[in-house]
């Protein structure tokens, strides 16, 4: 008796989990289908009106999240590696070097 129980219940968790994924797809599909319809509705009173028709874009500016997250990893350092707390330091000309000796020549002649 236990066995027929055990395999009813299995046959209606399969059931409602092969509904559920069904649901949750066909909700995927109507949100997909409103989007279409509001961009081809965009599209078209753009057409009407005169207008291009641009594509939707996400812009997005790099820079600003570079340095949030630069200023987050500054932060956690803690405040020493602020320019305000620079107590000695010693500025170099560094075009005067013209001497260059870790390099190996080049080969001059062609294969």
């Amino acid at each position: 008796m236990s066995d027929v129980i055990l395999k009813l219940l299995g046959l209606v968790l399969r059931v409602g989990l092969l509904l559920a994924g069904l649901v949750f797809f066909a909700s995927l599909m109507v949100a997909g289908l409103l989007v279409l319809l509001v961009w081809l509705v965009r599209a078209l009173w753009a057409k009407l009106t005169g207008q291009p028709v641009s594509p939707w874009t996400f812009q997005m500016n790099r820079q600003a999240n570079w340095q949030r997250f630069y200023q987050q990893a500054q932060g956690q350092r803690g405040r020493a590696a602020d320019a305000d707390n620079v107590v000695d330091a010693e500025v170099t000309d560094v075009t005067d070097v013209t001497v260059v000796t870790d390099v190996e020549p080049k080969r001059t002649t062609p294969r």
